[in-house]
Formats: structure tokens, sequence, C-alpha cells
């Protein structure tokens, strides 16, 4: 773990994950002895059990990531001659396409924040912080914990610019739209938000990624909105809605922080999948 947050600049979720996926190999695997001991059939027995275990294919080649770079690290530390996983073939993972909300959906969650009836056990300025909250997660396009580990030093108000920490404690600047920065004004001003976090709970601390959840989770169950929406969701319709009026994917890859273009293509398939169904509605032969 000191190794990959020191050399490798692991994001503190990596860690997490990580160290939860060998902890469960050596905890759960009944043939585990020592790291050293371990075979490729052993490892192939494991995929196999976490498979019968209805893992999702994501989740398994997650906890296989976190063995390989397990064993990468032993061998060069040479501990080991070899991986015994490097022969191991995982399940390719099956990419469903994203969830994306329609416009109109999104203007309807957006104004639901400064219409609703006041809830008073909030702060006076709640209204203001989650109107601010889901102004930029859909201007940004911001991962959740992104969004809730923004101070108020990284908005650049002038430029309409804000800094954000992402994966692998990566720095990039990211575009902030003009409904939400007048969001995020009307909030500060009103929370007497100066320095430190920029958004806060009610006990003026910096908000949570759970109480982020349960704000858009409340503005839901007053929407007609019928999907599960997701903070993650809010980030598939930015990128989704960008690609659909005209942006380019390279573009569109900057501003979420992907390493690869390849993660960012999936909004492509959602665009070509609207296009046909617009196709198969219209044309009269089609």
């Amino acid at each position: 773990m000191d190794f990959l947050s020191a050399e490798r600049n692991a994001s503190p979720l990596t860690l997490v994950n990580y160290c939860h996926a060998l902890q469960k190999f050596r905890r759960e695997f009944p043939r585990f002895q020592h790291w050293n001991t371990v075979s490729s059939d052993d490892f192939r027995s494991w995929l196999f059990t976490l498979m019968k275990a209805s893992l999702s294919r994501a989740t398994i080649r997650l906890h296989f990531s976190a063995l390989r770079s397990f064993y990468r690290f032993l061998v060069r530390r040479h501990a080991l001659p070899l991986s015994p996983l490097d022969d191991v073939q995982l399940p390719k993972t099956s990419r469903s396409l994203p969830v994306v909300l329609t416009l109109r959906q999104i203007e309807e969650l957006l104004a639901l924040p400064l219409s609703l009836p006041k809830d008073q056990r909030a702060p006076k300025w709640g209204p203001a912080r989650d109107a601010a909250i889901l102004e930029t997660f859909y201007s940004t396009g911001l991962r959740i914990h992104e969004l809730v580990n923004l101070d108020v030093t990284d908005i650049d108000s002038g430029n309409d610019v804000v800094k954000v920490r992402g994966k692998g404690r990566k720095e990039r600047l990211t575009l902030l739209g003009s409904h939400a920065m007048a969001a995020l004004q009307r909030y500060r001003h009103e929370a007497a938000v100066h320095s430190g976090p920029l958004f806060l709970s009610k006990l003026r601390r910096r908000i949570t990624t759970q109480a982020v959840s349960d704000i858009l989770e409340k503005y839901l169950r007053a929407s007609t909105i019928p999907l599960r929406v997701t903070p993650h969701k809010l980030r598939h319709s930015f990128a989704t809605h960008l690609l659909n009026n005209g942006a380019d994917l390279r573009s569109v890859q900057e501003l979420l922080g992907h390493a690869s273009l390849t993660t960012t293509q999936i909004y492509t398939h959602v665009s070509t999948e609207r296009m046909k169904q617009v196709y198969d509605d219209a044309h009269p032969r089609a």
C-alpha cells in the first residue's frame, strides 16, 4: 500500500479497494498458506469462486487487478521469480450503455432545490447549496469524490474555470457554465463561504459523498423522473449531451479526466443508439 501511494500515486479509493481484495483472498481462499505458494491453478479456482458468487465482471477484474499489482510488486522486489497470474485469463467486461437523462429531465431536476418548500431541518442556505451542487455536477461532469473535495480556491470566477483533483491525484482544469457560476455565487453569498471547503454540511464541515447522494435522492423523489439516478449518471448525461450537440471526443475526454480515449468512446455509442431510435421513429421505411 505504501508503494502504491508513494510511487504509483494511487488514489485513496484504489488503496481501499486493493487492500480489501488482497485481504479477501488471504482470508477466504481455502488453500492459502503464503503468497509465494499460490499457483496459477489456485488463482483460476479463485476466479471460479468469484464467478459463482455472482459478482459482476468489473468487480472480478478489480479483484484480480489488485492481485496482479501485488505480484508485480513481489517480482520487482525479488521476492518471487515470476507472477503466477501471468497466464490467468479473465472474463471480458460486458460494457452496457450508460443511462442518461433527457434535457427536459435535467432541467426539471435542476429547478427543484429552489422551488420546493424549504426543509426546516436544513440550514437556510441549504436550497442554494443543493442547487449549486446539482448545477456543478451537470456543468462539469465531475465524479462525486471530485466534487466534494473542491475548495473555494479551486474556483476561478474570472475565467469560469475549476481546478479538479481527479483519479491518481491528477489535476485538471474544467469549465463552469454561466448557470453553475450563478448558482455557486448565490450559495457562497447566502452561506458566507469565503475559504476552505466549497460545499458544506449543515455543521459547516466538508460535505460527504453520502450526503450528496442523499441530496440527489431527495430531489428525485420529488420529481417525475422514472429512473434511478446516481451522481455518476449526471456525469453520463453531461458527456452525452455535449457529444449530441457537436462537441469533439477529445475535448470531452479532457473535461471528464479520462486517461484513455477508449473510455470516453462509450458515449459515442449512446449518441448513435439515440440517432437510430430517431431514424426508426421518423423514417417511413426504417
